[in-house]
Parts: C-alpha cells; structure tokens; sequence
C-alpha cells in the first residue's frame, strides 16, 4: 500500500497505492468538493494537468446531491469519470466551520444544513456510511476540528472525544467493507491526529493512534492546523509530532498550504497535502510562478505577450498571453476562471514532481534552500 523509496532528513519519497492506481508521493491532493474543480475543469483537464488524486467533500455531497443518489450512480469516480484516487474527507471541518449552530455530544453532532436549514446529525458510523455510499479509495476518520486559540482543558477533552471516535470509525469501515452492496470494498481509513497547537496533546493522540491493533487504518492525517495559527507554530507541532507518528504509513497534512509551507512540510516527513488555495488564488487573479505570485489584475500585463510564466508547459501557458488572460479577468469571462486555474493546479503539481526529482537526486536540501524563499515573492 505504501512504500518509502528513499528517505532524506526526514523528508520521504514513496508510492501509494489503492484500488484506483499509484501515487508517487510525496502528493499534492487536487480538491473537487462537491465533484468537481471550482474553475470548471472536468476529470479529463485533472488527468492533463497531472492530477494524482483528487479529494472531495463527504459533508457538501451528503448534503448534495445526496450520498445515497451517489451510490445509486455507481460512487464517485462513476458519478465524475474519474477513474484515478479519490479522498474523502469525514466532514468534520465543515461541520464545525460552517455550522452556526451546533451540538456536540459523545454520540457525535447535530447541527443545521448551510444549504436549506435543516437538522442533520453526523457521527463516527454516518461519517463512515456516507463516505463507504461515495465509494473513495481513502476514508477519513470523523474528528472535532477545534477553534484556534482554545484552552487546554477543552482540547484536551476534545483529543479523547476524536480518539474514541476514531475507534468506533474503524470499527463501522471495517463493517461497511464487508458488505454485498459495499462500492468499494478496498476503501482505505485514515486517522487524524488532533491537539490544537498544545505540543503534549498532539504527542498523546500520536501515541494513542500508534498503540491501536495493526490494520485498524492505513494512514495518519495531521489535521486542525492552519486555521489561524503562526506559520511557526505549525511548523513547530510537525517536529514535535512527527516522531511519534507511525513510520510505515503516510502522513497527510490536512489543508496546506501555500507552495512554501508544502516545500517545509515535506522536509519535516508529510507525504499527503491538500488546499483549496490555489484553484481559489487563481479564480481571484493571484497566478504562481517559479520566480514569485503575480496578480493578472494589474495593469502592467495589459500588454504584455508573455505566458503567465515562461518556464511552464501547462495548457494556459502554451496557448494565452497575460495580456490575454487579463482581459478576460477584467471582461468577467468564464473562461478566465477555468485558464487560471488549470495553471495554478499544474504548478502545483509540477511543484511536487519537482520536490520528488529533488528526493530522488539528493538534492532536497538545495531546492528547499532555493525556493522556499522565492516562491513568496510578489512580482
């Protein structure tokens, strides 16, 4: 399932495999939430653009078109024509991130649909069943996603909440497998590490997962981060963290990032990565480049001949000028938004071929010293 080819540091080349394909890892996640790239790319612009495995939302297609509607329609890779990986994740994140009003109890949380108001409840084994009708290869564990800052005494409790959790998760996968009707029989369970940025909680969940019976899940996703602490603190719960995670699984870091905090999570042993940033980033302008991000916007690249970026063979760049596809952003084309997106998703993904290069070569050490700093620059 999973592989570690070469180790450098703690930075780690492997392969991934699962029902639908291999991955080379380390991977960048392309995110369809509801099915499909905001940007309006298909599953044939994912394959060109060097899409590995694309992740999608377990809460929005729960709420929409329906799970159930899902399976009846084969799964998600039948219902989308994608026949590579898919990642669900538990929902979780949004149900804490879009529901106002919500309750928490052991049994797990009702809260009201962002869509039409209505009351739902989601728990470990709903979590489990929505995700076994949507068919992905990789299941997520349902979790509490706490606020950042929180106290140490609540996230503690709700680090034991998420842990009790997971166990009753593995206990409803395992179940759901096993069944006739089951869509994918070889889905796979992924565990989620939670502490907030408390460094002893984290270490404790790490160990908690750790200590659980072999074959229990297939991967450790460190999730809860990014949601509004430093930079610093981040990267800091990744070395405390990381010792104590299983070293024959893959790491997934939940929501990251930017190309820069990719570049410094690699080099601290994640191997998953996923983030709606740059489909978003493109939709608004913001374009990246290997010298730096550039906003389309702006009126320099009114004449400008030039492609995005002179170094990239993505479709965009092979055929659009940014004069171009400056027009377009300014007009309000559609067509703007699908350009800029399919560059920035391309970038992403080249950006990890190129990390991959770099482990395979012994070279990391020098791209991360490279890059790391360029790639922030605006020009």
């Amino acid at each position: 399932m999973f592989k570690v080819i070469s180790v450098q540091g703690r930075a780690r080349r492997g392969t991934f495999t699962c029902a639908h394909g291999t991955a080379q890892t380390p991977v960048f996640m392309n995110v369809g939430t509801q099915g499909a790239i905001k940007g309006a790319l298909s599953a044939r612009d994912l394959k060109e653009i060097g899409c590995q495995i694309e992740l999608s939302n377990t809460y929005h297609l729960h709420v929409r078109p329906g799970d159930q509607v899902v399976k009846e329609l084969g799964g998600l890779h039948k219902m989308m024509n994608w026949d590579g990986p898919i990642l669900t994740d538990s929902g979780g994140f949004q149900v804490f991130s879009l529901a106002k009003l919500r309750n928490i109890k052991e049994e797990g949380v009702t809260f009201h649909s962002h869509v039409d108001g209505r009351k739902i409840f989601m728990g470990p084994e709903e979590s489990m069943r929505i995700q076994s009708n949507l068919g992905s290869d990789i299941a997520m564990a349902f979790d509490e996603c706490v606020e950042n800052p929180s106290t140490h005494d609540y996230v503690e409790k709700s680090v034991q909440r998420t842990q009790r959790w997971l166990e009753r998760c593995v206990a409803e996968h395992q179940r759901l497998n096993e069944q006739p009707d089951c869509v994918n029989p070889e889905q796979m369970l992924f565990a989620i590490n939670q502490g907030g940025v408390y460094h002893d909680l984290r270490i404790w969940h790490a160990q908690q997962i750790s200590a659980m019976p072999q074959g229990s899940y297939d991967g450790v996703a460190i999730g809860g981060l990014a949601v509004g602490e430093s930079t610093e603190e981040m990267y800091a719960v990744l070395d405390a963290v990381e010792p104590y995670l299983p070293q024959d699984k893959p790491r997934y870091l939940m929501g990251v990032g930017t190309p820069w905090n990719i570049i410094e999570a690699v080099y601290r042993g994640v191997d998953f990565f996923d983030c709606v940033m740059p489909a978003r980033n493109a939709r608004h302008g913001k374009l990246y480049t290997w010298e730096g991000t550039i906003n389309i916007k702006n009126e320099k690249y009114k004449l400008d001949k030039r492609p995005i970026d002179p170094g990239c063979s993505c479709p965009t760049c092979r055929s659009y000028s940014r004069a171009y596809l400056r027009h377009l952003v300014k007009a309000e084309e559609m067509l703007a938004m699908r350009l800029a997106v399919i560059h920035n998703l391309w970038f992403y993904n080249e950006l990890m071929a190129r990390i991959r290069q770099a482990l395979d070569e012994g070279t990391f050490e020098a791209f991360r010293e490279e890059y790391v700093e360029k790639l922030q620059r605006r020009l």
